[in-house]
């Protein structure tokens, strides 16, 4: 038997093995599928799985361990690694007052030896943080957050009224009211540098953020009404001085001044504005992207945005997109030739590396790869940890049981990193020991 299904993962394999194919299924083997030395970037790659787990691993590009930090919290929702060698990882604590997907509550900088050496808390009954942060050049940290307004608030701010569900159940919580997105920066020493409210640039028009802009009903009580813009992204241009935002639900991402908070730039569905054609039957308008995540400032001045495509007229697909902010065009997009291949319903990130190179995470397949410009797979990877352990395959039924092997964003880091200087990256093993190697068994190129 287990002879038939080391068989049956062969011929995934070779059957993705061509340009724009890369293995992605509920079903199958996990660890290092495929690895192309030559081409790849080369390096280590962090992730932080997010079911049952309070660990960050650190891995290099044959699967195996060579760092982890043991933390307190599970991932709220992602780690990254800093110059000086310590993570910066979100955290999920109990209490939250907000029952929508995302929300966290504490960022805490954590240094190679699992000491925390920074914090901070953003939970009351009114505000908490979620999905994201980000440390500045100054050393303060950007970190993105909701905050509770009444349903009698948003009806004084424009909302129709009759758009508006007295309450809605979400994880055996009642949601009563809108929670809406901000950005808190915040100094070493936790002082509020400066913050950016969305409530503050409410209104029609490009350089406003309409009240009554909806997703379909169709998508449940919550995303249409009070979980109203969603935001998943908050980075900085330091050459511009922006602040970069994406909104799932708007389906946009944005540029704000980080002096006036004036929206400068926006991109991917002009009809959250009242402008061009709306998606109608497989035809997409001139919406762009459909539940994007993790917009990335590039440094030829261009924003990288993971599109996941989903709920797209033109049908479900999940892409890697390039946009150059001055002409709103589209300059490179990774898109693999079908949905089985790439597709990622909600969450998921993309990463520019130095060499051109993009690490994709596909977050509900807990599936990270590595394509080139020209749209070759050069280093793909199913993380195996399911529901807090180790395993060689993900198997018919987990995701139906609420066992996943899911993870937010993974970021790789070069051998060259400041925060890898000096520091011991002995091999400890395979995260998952015992499991076959497939990239070796099967030398796909």
């Amino acid at each position: 038997m287990k002879r038939t299904w080391v068989q049956s993962a062969a011929v995934l394999l070779l059957a993705a093995a061509g340009p724009g194919g890369a293995y992605e299924s509920m079903v199958g083997p996990t660890g290092v599928l495929k690895y192309n030395a030559e081409k790849s970037y080369g390096g280590y790659t962090l992730f932080s799985p997010m079911i049952n787990s309070k660990t960050t691993y650190l891995i290099d590009m044959e699967g195996n361990v060579v760092h982890t930090w043991e933390t307190e919290y599970e991932p709220g929702s992602y780690a990254v690694l800093l110059e000086n060698g310590h993570l910066l990882r979100g955290g999920v604590l109990e209490g939250n007052p907000c029952p929508i997907g995302g929300s966290g509550g504490i960022v805490q900088e954590i240094d190679w030896d699992g000491r925390v050496v920074w914090e901070y808390r953003l939970m009351t009954p009114t505000e908490v943080q979620h999905h994201c942060f980000t440390r500045l050049p100054n050393g303060n940290t950007l970190i993105l957050a909701w905050e509770f307004k009444s349903i009698e608030e948003a009806i004084a701010k424009g909302r129709d009224p009759s758009t508006i569900p007295a309450s809605v159940a979400v994880r055996d919580k009642w949601v009563t009211g809108f929670w809406i997105d901000f950005v808190r920066e915040v100094t070493p020493d936790k002082q509020i540098a400066w913050e950016w409210h969305a409530w503050d640039h409410i209104g029609p028009g490009p350089t406003r953020l309409d009240l009554n802009y909806r997703l379909p009903d169709s998508l449940g009580e919550v995303y249409p009404n009070f979980d109203w813009s969603h935001f998943n992204t908050v980075d900085y241009v330091a050459s511009t001085d922006q602040v970069l935002l994406n909104s799932r639900n708007f389906s946009e991402a944005y540029l704000v001044n980080h002096k006036t908070g004036a929206i400068e730039w926006r991109w991917g569905n002009p009809g959250a504005y009242g402008r061009g054609r709306a998606p109608s039957w497989y035809d997409n308008g001139d919406q762009r992207i459909f539940g994007s995540h993790h917009a990335t400032p590039l440094e030829n001045g261009n924003i990288q945005i993971f599109d996941n495509g989903s709920e797209r007229a033109e049908g479900n697909r999940s892409a890697v997109v390039e946009v150059d902010p001055r002409t709103n065009e589209v300059v490179w997009e990774y898109a693999a030739t079908d949905s089985t291949s790439f597709f990622n319903y909600r969450q998921g990130s993309a990463q520019r590396l130095p060499n051109g190179n993009v690490l994709v995470t596909s977050t509900q397949h807990g599936h990270i790869f590595e394509v080139t410009p020209g749209k070759d797979i050069v280093w793909d990877y199913v993380v195996p940890v399911r529901n807090g352990e180790a395993v060689c395959t993900i198997e018919d039924g987990d995701m139906a049981n609420g066992i996943f092997n899911m993870v937010h964003r993974a970021y790789r880091y070069g051998k060259d990193h400041p925060g890898l200087r000096g520091k011991a990256l002995g091999v400890r093993g395979p995260l998952a020991p015992g499991c076959p190697q497939f990239f070796k068994v099967f030398k796909v190129q």
